[in-house]
């Protein structure tokens, strides 16, 4: 049993700790991170410069990588200036409201991120199975919609944790062992029975995930179908060239996305280093790689690019 002594309605700040049993080594290891987090915004922001002052680019495949390239800024913007500030200069303090915004931006970016790309695969279904009819099926407005619709879905849907969380009570324990606050480790630190904050978890992640990932597993089997009756060797080396990109972001976001996820419900025996560090690469890695993957494997990005650094055309 808890007395009113030892529960308090929220602290003012938690404590986070930043990477635990890499104490001594943290101070080099943000120069990484600090390389990637910089990378990641610079390569977004050169996405959306092009794809805004290029109007030919103004089509489904470039108008949805404009999406994922807002949605990497605000999902590494959301954690790594604070941890970097952790690492480097011990700032471990985070006021409470400021926590939970950042777990309202992490999770509902995160839901945004894995409904642009469950649009993307779709697109790339459409475009390579119902060439022709790609721009009826998917014309700009109908874009938009899309976009629209799914981030609506993540805020709307993300919005309940922190609103469950802020009517319940804390423990005196403020410490997360993380360098960033997530729905779960803040769970931990509650004085109630959170049950229903899990339960309501379980069924966001299956039913945003869980739904994206199998629409995005139909759509790659339809075009592998496509693909493989295409005539001309050719013909199949470009239309696997165009989804190769995609499937190396789609890997690259749900690989550690679902491994931090496993392992804060059932993983109590992985090292909590281990831990720590793949929920790091799971919001740096992807906004870091996904406007290099796009912009080598993208002809008109890349030739941008080139034109802008060089001053001449590729």
């Amino acid at each position: 049993m808890f007395t009113s002594r030892n529960i308090s309605a929220h602290p003012e700040f938690f404590i986070l700790l930043g990477i635990p049993g890499l104490e001594n080594s943290q101070v080099w290891i943000a120069f990484p991170f600090c390389v990637m987090y910089i990378v990641a915004v610079v390569g977004n922001i050169i996405i959306l410069h092009i794809i805004r002052i290029d109007r030919t680019l103004h089509e489904p495949m470039y108008l949805f990588l404009a999406m994922l390239a807002v949605t990497d800024l605000v999902l590494s913007s959301s954690t790594q200036p604070k941890m970097l500030a952790i690492l480097w200069f011990h700032a471990h303090e985070i006021e409470y409201h400021a926590c939970l915004i950042q777990v309202f931006f992490i999770h509902a970016f995160s839901s945004v991120e894995s409904g642009v790309l469950m649009a993307m695969a779709l697109d790339r279904y459409v475009a390579i199975c119902f060439p022709l009819r790609h721009s009826s099926i998917l014309p700009t407005s109908a874009v938009m919609k899309l976009g629209a619709a799914v981030m609506m879905r993540g805020l709307l849907w993300v919005s309940p944790f922190c609103f469950m969380i802020s009517r319940m009570p804390f423990c005196p324990n403020k410490v997360i062992p993380q360098s960033y606050c997530e729905h779960m480790a803040v769970l931990k630190l509650l004085c109630a029975d959170t049950r229903v904050n899990r339960a309501y978890g379980l069924f966001v992640a299956f039913s945003q995930s869980g739904f994206d990932l199998m629409v995005i597993s139909v759509s790659y089997v339809m075009i592998l179908r496509a693909v493989l009756q295409l005539p001309a060797g050719d013909a199949r080396f470009k239309a696997f060239g165009t989804c190769a990109s995609h499937i190396c972001v789609i890997l690259v976001f749900y690989i550690p996305a679902l491994f931090t996820f496993l392992t804060h419900r059932f993983g109590h025996h992985v090292p909590r280093v281990v831990h720590v560090m793949f929920a790091n690469v799971y919001l740096l890695v992807p906004p870091m790689l996904n406007p290099i993957i796009y912009g080598v494997r993208t002809k008109q990005i890349r030739d941008r690019v080139i034109h802008g650094c060089c001053g001449k055309d590729s």
